[in-house]
């Protein structure tokens, strides 16, 4: 009897993989590509931390880079900020949500902050809502980052809330540039 079961728990499984394999493999959502085609590339940053509830404030400068990583699933941003206190690293990873029709956003930074929640996109309008945790503290955020006409320039100014969103106020701004690519020179030929 044991021998008819594990015939039957073989055929069915072979039959589960012959199934799978005859679906058509997952492809990327278009929004992400769309997202990646406002986004993706290396900018550099002027900006200014507003003094407020996360500190003192100050002139900073940044530089970004964003890809789609994955198969083209995700979205990656890496991004390191100079400023009167140093430098700061972070990773941020995007993904499309299309049940809810925006993405899902994750930033880890290298002091231990992290921000988590969405992104929408609305014409050359990109903006994050969400928490930033700071020393273990939800802090709402939103970030609207707003691409000039050609797409190589942007603002973002930057609000936050302390007290669960009855109040707003200011936290960053800065102005962004895409750095064009330099230009791919071959090897002069021998």
């Amino acid at each position: 009897m044991r021998a008819f079961h594990l015939v039957r728990f073989l055929l069915g499984l072979s039959l589960a993989t012959a199934i799978l394999a005859q679906a058509p493999a997952p492809k990327p959502d278009p929004q992400l590509k769309q997202f990646s085609a406002l986004f993706a590339g290396r900018w550099t940053y002027d900006g200014e931390y507003k003094p407020g509830p996360l500190g003192p404030g100050g002139k900073i400068t940044g530089e970004y880079t964003g890809q789609t990583i994955l198969k083209g699933f995700f979205f990656e941003g890496r991004e390191t900020e100079k400023g009167a206190t140093g430098e700061v690293h972070n990773v941020e990873i995007d993904a499309y949500d299309p049940a809810n029709k925006n993405f899902t956003s994750n930033l880890y930074q290298d002091d231990g902050s992290r921000f988590s929640g969405t992104v929408t996109v609305s014409a050359n309008t990109i903006t994050w809502e969400g928490k930033y945790f700071v020393a273990g503290q939800p802090i709402l955020l939103r970030a609207p980052f707003v691409l000039a006409a050609d797409r190589t320039t942007a603002t973002e100014k930057v609000d936050v809330s302390t007290d669960g969103g009855k109040t707003w106020g200011p936290f960053f701004e800065a102005t962004w540039t895409k750095v064009k690519p330099v230009p791919n020179k071959a090897a002069p030929k021998k």
